[in-house]
């Protein structure tokens, strides 16, 4: 190292010879951008990957763009972790787009956040199987005979529980904004 900074007779020239050296000329700082936003574009959280690690992944994305100069809004940073997670974190993601102001919302508090559902999903998967509140609601309510040719998929079930979940987070967010609705 020392061979190629010898000649050099300024500290500004040892720190230019040095940049050179280790980012490249303006071509490959361009090339290197284009593939850390490639990776950025399309990040996805992994099967089996925890949060924890997705977390860590994602960052190094993100400090590798900072560091040649494209950098994100926390609205766009949180958007895209919410995008980037599998379709079961969809419940959680639709809930805290509509109760925080993802503007003001920084990285590591989305991820604290995360990983602490996380943590909770893994909590009650370990106490055992249990159907769901809303689930078990729906269930009870549904006009059609449980038989098992009539009866419906616990994915229908699901998805139904979920709709019903959004309906009353719905209704409570209005009445809790808009007062009592008049009926």
């Amino acid at each position: 190292m020392f061979s190629k900074i010898k000649n050099c007779a300024t500290a500004k020239e040892i720190w230019e010879k040095l940049t050179q050296i280790y980012e490249g000329n303006d071509e490959t700082k361009e090339n290197k951008l284009t593939v850390a936003q490639q990776k950025y574009e399309v990040i996805k959280m992994k099967d089996g990957e925890t949060m924890a690690e997705f977390d860590e992944r994602f960052r190094t994305v993100v400090i590798e763009l900072n560091s040649l100069g494209k950098e994100y809004s926390n609205r766009e940073l949180a958007l895209k972790v919410m995008r980037a997670l599998p379709k079961e974190w969809d419940v959680k993601t639709m809930a805290m787009r509509e109760s925080k102001d993802l503007n003001k919302l920084e990285l590591h508090d989305l991820f604290a956040n995360l990983k602490a559902y996380e943590f909770e999903l893994e909590t009650r998967s370990e106490a055992g199987p249990s159907t769901s509140q809303p689930t078990k609601a729906l269930a009870a309510t549904t006009a059609e005979p449980c038989s098992p040719s009539t009866s419906k998929s616990a994915n229908q079930l699901s998805d139904d529980a979920m709709s019903l979940l959004v309906k009353k987070f719905e209704n409570q967010r209005k009445q809790t904004y808009c007062g009592p609705a008049e009926v």
